[in-house]
């Protein structure tokens, strides 16, 4: 089990959170259930999978805390000069869904292959930050371990068009 401080965490998300999210990847599978959020913020899940995470949950993993992550992305993304790529937030009771939905057509989120290559940047870029090298798993845990490590349960990535592919992330046994 990984123990973290609050204030060590919280900084790792204001350095490392924009370069988190720069992009999102999976594999199909059957569909999960019935989900509340499609069709208002993405359209239907058209494939899903699983993955079964290597990372403990943080401690302090609340729902303070993913709400703050992902204000913490959003802000850093708008604060770039350009515009961003895609959205992203957390919804559910305890926001423990996280949502990352396309806004153009051109985008790393316009098909499933490119989302899955954006998942795929996402697990690297994650290797790369401070939160991952600091407690020597850069080599071992992926963007999914991430949001393990937050305690999301489940990721939506969508074109917000044509396709929502869905990850349900499972602790470990």
């Amino acid at each position: 089990m990984i123990w973290f401080q609050s204030r060590r965490v919280m900084a790792a998300i204001a350095t490392g959170a924009l370069t988190l999210m720069i992009s999102v990847a999976a594999s199909s599978a059957p569909t999960t259930a019935a989900d509340r959020h499609a069709g208002y913020y993405y359209p239907t899940v058209s494939s899903a999978e699983s993955f079964t995470a290597r990372a403990a949950t943080l401690t302090e993993a609340s729902r303070e805390l993913r709400i703050q992550f992902i204000i913490n992305v959003t802000q850093q993304l708008l604060a770039r000069p350009i515009a961003p790529d895609y959205v992203i937030f957390a919804k559910g009771d305890q926001a423990e869904k996280m949502i990352i939905v396309g806004l153009n057509d051109y985008g790393g989120l316009s098909t499933l292959f490119r989302a899955r290559a954006t998942l795929a940047m996402l697990t690297s870029i994650a290797r790369g930050s401070p939160l991952f090298q600091e407690f020597g798993v850069d080599d071992f845990f992926t963007f999914f371990d991430l949001a393990k490590l937050f305690s999301f349960t489940q990721i939506t990535i969508s074109d917000g068009k044509s396709y929502a592919h869905q990850i349900e992330i499972k602790r470990a046994v």
